[in-house]
């Protein structure tokens, strides 16, 4: 029980510091994922599943970092998705993830949201979900997920993962690419 109070402050914490006013004032930094967090000592099969998260966190965290609404209209052919819709499908993709790994605190809000709190929620239940798998002292059976979490893995965070790739060929298309001061290797920006 105390395990589940913890990140229910967590959750709470973290709401409080991104929502309302502060989203006006609020600087990338402040945001999970600006960079990858240092890795864990040891391998488990939690800290190295969190790994991914963190790769796809940070991958998202830079493909939408500075998106204009010219960008997030932006689609390369009819049939395509915009950017904005590209972002509301990995946005549902972190809902997948977290109420699949999670057994409570849930994210089952169904309120149509605008991109900026779109991407705080997708970095807030990504990092929600890395950190309770990189915790060895509580950590979460990974053969005990909603669904198999092979399927986790090669679904949702592949998929995510690949749009986030499709959301930087569109802002190229835009005219506004990626910062070219970002490692992904390293996880974080290039002096």
């Amino acid at each position: 029980m105390m395990f589940v109070n913890k990140f229910k402050l967590l959750i709470i914490l973290s709401l409080i510091v991104f929502t309302g006013n502060a989203q006006d004032n609020m600087t990338s930094e402040k945001l999970p994922f600006y960079e990858i967090p240092e890795a864990p000592e040891t391998y488990t099969a939690g800290t190295v599943a969190a790994r991914m998260i963190d790769g796809l966190g940070f991958r998202y965290f830079w493909s939408t970092e500075g998106l204009t609404e010219k960008d997030l209209n932006h689609k390369c052919s009819e049939s395509g998705r915009t950017s904005a819709e590209t972002i509301e499908h990995i946005y549902g993709l972190s809902k997948f993830i977290r109420n699949a790994v999670l057994s409570h605190d849930k994210d089952l809000d169904i309120e149509v949201i605008g991109f900026e709190a779109q991407r705080m929620q997708t970095l807030l239940n990504l990092k929600l979900v890395s950190d309770l798998l990189r915790d060895t002292e509580n950590p979460i059976n990974l053969e005990e997920t909603e669904v198999p979490f092979w399927n986790i893995i090669n679904g949702p965070i592949a998929d995510a993962t690949w749009h986030c790739g499709q959301i930087v060929m569109l802002r190229r298309a835009s005219g506004n690419p990626f910062n070219s001061k970002v490692s992904v290797f390293a996880g974080k920006l290039k002096a």
